[in-house]
């Protein structure tokens, strides 16, 4: 016996009936579809013609903008690099200024040291000069000495032989001698110290550096060997009262 008749009929009968309905309402739907894109007023004839490609509007203005927006940015740019590059300039000048500053004081200290040294090696050199001054014996042969080395300096002739021969003559080596007998003593000026100088002869021929005491040993042989330099040509020339 046939099984499912009735659910096989009925499956046919159910097709069928959706296929009508689907139908109609796929008729309804595109009309629907239809009125509703034409626009109110507008006709509704049809037309064949391909739907012509909407033009498309570009604006320049837009362009410059950001043409001057791509400016301002690099001028942007440009202005900070020169800022950085003129902060970088004096950065670096202050430093070159600074570093010479350093120099300079440096120089000044170096400059300064080498001075006092200097004047530390001049005042060691005079205390050395002057502790290398020769000295004479308090004597009749210191005096003599003493007063060769001025004579020389002086340019004034004489030796040692000479000037002592003579004082040993007018004086005996007494610095302190003096004549109160001779014409000179009676006129007022008496010959006075180891060589025997009047005072007026003592004044006349005193030489620079000597003291202006008469009884002064060195002073009175200096001015007297001075003085018979002129008159004699040297004291060495003298052998009797001059």
């Amino acid at each position: 016996m046939p099984k499912n008749i009735f659910s096989r009929v009925q499956s046919r009968s159910l097709t069928r009936h959706h296929k009508i309905a689907m139908a109609g309402v796929a008729t309804l739907g595109a009309a629907a579809i239809g009125f509703s894109a034409v626009p109110s007023g507008a006709s509704t004839k049809t037309t064949t013609e391909a739907a012509q490609p909407a033009a498309v509007a570009y604006s320049t203005q837009q362009i410059k903008d950001v043409k001057a927006s791509v400016t301002d940015q690099m001028a942007g740019a440009s202005l900070k690099a020169e800022q950085i590059a003129a902060k970088k300039k004096a950065e670096a000048a202050a430093a070159a200024k600074k570093k010479a500053a350093a120099e300079a004081a440096k120089k000044k200290a170096e400059a300064e040291r080498k001075a006092k040294e200097a004047a530390s090696r001049a005042a060691k050199r005079a205390a050395a000069k002057k502790a290398a001054v020769k000295t004479y014996p308090n004597n009749l042969d210191g005096w003599i000495r003493e007063s060769l080395a001025i004579l020389k300096k002086h340019d004034i002739p004489a030796s040692y032989d000479g000037i002592h021969r003579n004082i040993m003559r007018e004086s005996s080596g007494n610095p302190k001698a003096i004549n109160n007998w001779d014409i000179n003593a009676i006129n007022g000026i008496p010959s006075k110290g180891l060589l025997q100088v009047i005072p007026p002869t003592f004044k006349t021929w005193h030489v620079p550096g000597t003291s202006w005491d008469i009884y002064d040993p060195v002073a009175n042989i200096t001015a007297a060997c001075n003085y018979a330099a002129d008159k004699y040509g040297s004291m060495d020339n003298v052998d009797s009262a001059y």
